[in-house]
């Protein structure tokens, strides 16, 4: 009996190795790490457009981030804060510990040249002032932060401060960095701020203007490079997220815990430039073959070798009853007939409108624009202010039952 068991010990584990090389690996939208490594802890590399994880290395463990956490700031801000607005500095951003902009009690500036200061010189005074002008209080924006975490499903983030000074419950992975980065870059105002080398701005305590060189090396290490930000505490280490577009496709690397970040970030971007090029499948108002649509947006994709050929689309057509209710609605879907759905590996990767060639609606409007971000969600609102700091009360009292 003994050796009974010992046999069927063994062959379960045997039987399932056997089924596993049958079956072969999982579908996957990752890249094969195998042909580069770096000196990180953690390390991601994302394409911008369409959100697929190029490389990933420890990527989902849960680390300190440094000033990386001012990406996550950054956009907050921008979508909730009115860029022209007074930013005044209060006894809690004066003097804060660690890089400053040595901002001065009471001076104020607007909320768009705070910004640059925060990304390019990475100022926590200028993070604070950010906080409490946004959110009207420090809990209240980081209540923001972690509700813009939870809307991006980052899953493996929780945020506790706007500067990234470390402190407990506060984490980020290379992962969800490298979606939340891919995400803000899709804000003008975001990628204008945070590819600027140089910037001046008003300074009223002194003659002479602010001007901040941006700390990010790879502005002028990197051709094509143009963002993000970097990050350093004794406990995090060296910490970079650093963005590149070459041939119209943008790229984003990510590395925590890193001593050799510049070289890595130039080995990642590299990698993925030459082994995943984004690709054109198809552009908006190209006829669907066999069929009397036209494709309502255009669509390209970051392929590895051989995986283009291994895409497999599904046409999967409205309704009627739906289709008529959307012909007599005044929106968008007007002559929407369905969606040319986009599989690889047995995944989705992304899904196209499809519309009748006479109905095709015009182009919305670019997202985010600077005049859009501006106006929306004023900071001077005090009704917003206050909401968000009752909330991260109510948030705070919630975590000590």
């Amino acid at each position: 009996m003994k050796t009974k068991t010992s046999t069927l010990k063994w062959a379960f584990p045997l039987l399932l190795c056997t089924l596993l090389l049958l079956l072969g690996p999982l579908p996957s939208l990752r890249a094969e790490n195998s042909t580069i490594s770096t000196h990180a802890r953690a390390a991601a590399l994302i394409d911008v457009e369409s959100g697929r994880i190029l490389y990933s290395s420890r990527g989902d463990e849960p680390m300190l981030i440094a000033s990386l956490t001012k990406i996550m700031t950054a956009i907050v801000a921008i979508e909730h804060g009115d860029l022209t607005s007074k930013v005044t500095v209060g006894k809690n951003a004066f003097a804060k510990e660690g890089s400053s902009l040595f901002l001065k009690q009471g001076e104020e500036m607007t909320l768009e040249n705070m910004l640059y200061g925060l990304m390019l010189r990475s100022g926590n005074d200028a993070a604070t002032a950010i906080a409490e002008h946004v959110g009207g209080s420090e809990e209240g924006f980081v209540y923001l932060m972690n509700a813009k975490a939870e809307e991006l499903g980052l899953s493996r983030s929780h945020f506790a401060n706007p500067h990234g000074l470390d402190a407990e419950g506060h984490y980020s992975s290379a992962n969800d960095l490298a979606v939340l980065t891919a995400y803000a870059l899709h804000n003008p105002v975001f990628k204008e701020i945070v590819k600027t080398p140089v910037k001046t701005a008003d300074n009223p305590y002194e003659k002479w203007d602010y001007k901040w060189l941006n700390k990010n090396k790879m502005l002028r290490l990197y051709e094509g490079a143009d963002g993000v930000k970097t990050g350093y505490t004794k406990k995090a280490l060296r910490c970079l997220v650093s963005s590149a577009t070459r041939n119209g496709q943008q790229l984003v690397a990510v590395t925590l815990n890193d001593g050799n970040d510049w070289n890595d970030h130039a080995d990642l971007l590299n990698f993925g430039f030459n082994h995943y090029p984004l690709t054109s499948m198809i552009e908006r108002g190209d006829a669907v073959s066999g069929y009397n649509y036209v494709a309502g947006k255009d669509f390209a994709y970051p392929f590895g070798q051989g995986e283009r050929d291994r895409v497999v689309t599904k046409l999967v057509l409205q309704k009627e009853k739906g289709a008529a209710k959307a012909r007599n609605t005044n929106n968008s879907s007007f002559g929407l007939q369905g969606m040319l759905v986009l599989e690889l590996g047995g995944r989705e990767i992304g899904r196209i409108p499809l519309y009748a060639p006479q109905a095709l609606p015009p182009e919305p409007p670019a997202k985010g624009s600077r005049t859009t971000m501006a106006a929306s969600y004023p900071a001077h609102n005090w009704l917003q202010a206050m909401g968000s700091a009752l909330r991260a009360l109510f948030e705070y009292g919630g975590s000590l039952k």
